[in-house]
């Protein structure tokens, strides 16, 4: 959520612990921004009783914690979430090279055929 939550090690915090960080975060967002959690919870359609418990590292629902990121204008944050896997430039350049660029001649049978139409 920014540079200092970029330097924790996600991997080594007791889930508890990530929530209870998740919850400093949603709040230093909330500070930055100069809101109080009343003001939060008009935006986001909660009660500001659920973002105090949130900031104060109790668990909460995702579509809390995604009403709260709505109203703190910070959707993109699960934009790594929703990246797909990344295509190599040689893979692309290979299918590229599948793709049609125009269509072929129709095969003609019928000039095949001698003129009197016998075989």
């Amino acid at each position: 959520m920014s540079s200092l939550s970029n330097n924790l090690n996600w991997y080594g915090m007791s889930d508890p612990a990530i929530i209870r960080e998740l919850g400093i975060q949603l709040k230093r967002i909330r500070l930055q921004k100069n809101m109080s959690q009343q003001q939060l919870a008009a935006k986001s359609g909660l009660y500001r009783s659920t973002i105090s418990e949130i900031e104060h590292g109790r668990t909460a629902s995702l579509l809390s914690f995604i009403q709260l990121l709505r109203g703190l204008e910070k959707l993109e944050l699960f934009g790594p979430l929703a990246d797909g896997p990344a295509v190599s430039p040689l893979t692309l350049a290979r299918e590229a090279g599948l793709i049609r660029k125009r269509a072929s001649r129709l095969k003609s049978y019928d000039n095949d055929l001698p003129e009197d139409g016998t075989w």
